[in-house]
C-alpha cells in the first residue's frame, strides 16, 4: 500500500479558517507539486481532501477526481487519517490532502510508530509505502525541489 500525504498550499490569513484560500505562491506550490506528481501517481489512487477551501485548491491543481472527506479535515487526528486511508490494509494508493499538524503527526506515527509532532511544510509531500511488514518513506518533495 502506498499512503501519499500532501499538505495545502501557502494560504491566507483569515476566517473563517476553512474559508481561506490559497495565496499567489500557495497556488504556485500546488503547481509544482502536482506537476511532479501527476506522472507518477499510480492510476488506481483514491484522493481523499480535507473540505477546507486551501486543500481543495491544492487538489484541484493536480487535475485528477477526489473526494472530500471530514476524516482528513482541519479537525481531523491522526487515526482519522489513518482509518479513512484504511493503513496499511488498503490494497491501493491513497492520497490525502490535509492539514498541520495532523499530516506531521500520521507521518511521525507511521515511521516511529509514535505521535509526534513532525512539520510537514506547505505545500510539501511525503510518500510511504507498506509491504513486507515494513512502512518506508519513498520520497519527500517540497514545492521549491519538484
Amino acid at each position: 500500500m502506498d499512503l501519499i500525504l500532501w499538505r495545502h498550499a501557502e494560504a491566507e490569513e483569515g476566517s473563517p479558517d476553512s474559508a481561506r484560500k490559497l495565496t499567489e505562491r500557495g497556488r504556485d506550490e500546488a503547481r509544482r507539486v502536482a506537476a511532479w506528481l501527476k506522472p507518477r501517481l499510480p492510476e488506481s489512487c483514491e484522493v481523499l481532501v480535507s473540505s477546507a477551501a486551501r486543500a481543495q485548491q491544492t487538489a484541484v491543481a493536480l487535475a485528477v477526481p477526489f473526494a472530500t472527506s471530514a476524516a482528513v479535515g482541519t479537525d481531523a487526528g491522526a487515526a482519522d487519517v489513518i482509518a479513512a486511508a484504511d493503513w496499511p490494509a488498503h490494497s491501493g494508493a491513497i492520497l490525502i490532502v490535509g492539514h498541520q499538524p495532523t499530516l506531521g503527526r500520521v507521518a511521525a506515527l507511521l515511521l516511529s510508530g509514535v505521535e509526534a509532532d513532525w512539520d510537514i511544510g506547505k505545500g510539501a509531500l511525503w510518500w510511504f509505502r507498506y509491504a513486507d511488514g515494513k512502512t518506508t518513506l519513498l520520497t519527500v518533495v517540497h514545492p521549491y525541489l519538484s
